[in-house]
């Protein structure tokens, strides 16, 4: 019978990529991490790591063994709480989000979930995709509000913890200008347009996405300022300090004294959606995924999270 000890140490191999990172998080020294995975490969008859001087990558075998140690971390997790709901009679539901899709979307969704299931007991907890979805893989949170750009969706297959991944809205990006910019009274932006203006962006990723894009439009953008909050960078840019490059659900609040210009097609754009394993036993799971899709689907029949863009005369908007 394979020890679920030797599983949890090989997640953490897998998820820090040494044994020494992997006792480091683990609390345990880098010789009983070895001695872990070399009694889980002697119980399997194969390697499930390969070693060399620039740390440890998994095997086939290893892959599936990790994808094993996901299933039972999640199940583990889920008999917990049903064992803490026997107590108190009242379903746990743990839902994590990132900021502005929070902000925009969970307010109203979990008000029609307390509504049908009133004894829920509810959890919060705000990150980013990269932190958020392996806790929905490993059971630590119920479902994920997540996003991602271009490339695959941030879910796969590969163990039966796979989160299901269900869309939700498409958030386009959108030029933000100062009002007096030469180009603010614009219906649209080719991104070429912009090639010469510094920029001021409100995280990492939206930078790295930018840089793909201007790159097929010929340009590498000069960043001036990188912040981890849009609103911050949406205020750096009525400053004057250059422009920026925001999803429409984080256009609100307003700013005072700044234009937001779409982005011609084929323009950058945000997935939207959430990330839940499928569970015939949690409802409340199913009632909010359900909420969150009616609260998208309103979003999407508004436009961007700002209203319509200002008129180039200046005039207020609606």
């Amino acid at each position: 019978m394979i020890d679920v000890q030797r599983l949890r140490v090989l997640r953490a191999v897998a998820e820090h990529g040494s044994f020494n990172r992997a006792a480091t998080a683990l609390r345990l020294t880098p010789s009983a991490v070895s001695q872990h995975v070399a009694a889980l490969e002697r119980s399997l008859g194969t390697r499930v790591v390969a070693r060399s001087t620039r740390g440890v990558t998994l095997t086939q075998a290893g892959r599936i063994m990790v994808g094993a140690a996901e299933s039972v971390a999640a199940e583990l997790e889920h008999a917990q709480r049903q064992v803490a709901q026997l107590d108190t009679g009242r379903a746990q539901l743990t839902v994590a989000a990132f900021t502005s899709g929070g902000r925009l979307l969970l307010p109203a969704a979990l008000t029609r979930l307390t509504a049908a299931h009133p004894r829920t007991v509810l959890h919060i907890r705000e990150g980013e995709p990269e932190d958020t979805l392996p806790l929905v893989r490993q059971g630590a949170v119920d479902l994920a509000l997540a996003y991602h750009f271009d490339g695959p969706l941030p879910v796969g297959p590969g163990s039966s913890t796979a989160p299901e991944w269900t869309p939700l809205l498409e958030d386009p990006l959108y030029a933000v200008l100062p009002q007096g910019h030469r180009l603010a009274d614009r219906d649209a932006l080719d991104l070429a347009e912009l090639a010469a203006e510094p920029w001021v962006l409100g995280c990492l990723k939206t930078e790295a996405y930018l840089r793909r894009f201007a790159e097929r439009a010929g340009f590498d953008p000069e960043v001036r300022g990188t912040t981890t909050d849009y609103f911050f960078a949406r205020s750096l840019v009525a400053t004057g300090m250059g422009i920026s490059l925001i999803p429409s659900v984080a256009l609100a609040p307003e700013i005072p004294g700044l234009r937001t210009v779409p982005i011609a097609a084929p323009g950058p754009v945000r997935h939207i959606g959430v990330a839940a394993i499928s569970r015939s036993d949690r409802p409340h799971v199913t009632t909010l995924i359900r909420a969150l899709r009616e609260q998208a689907r309103h979003h999407n029949g508004r436009g961007p999270a700002s209203g319509p863009r200002p008129a180039a005369n200046g005039a207020g908007v609606s």
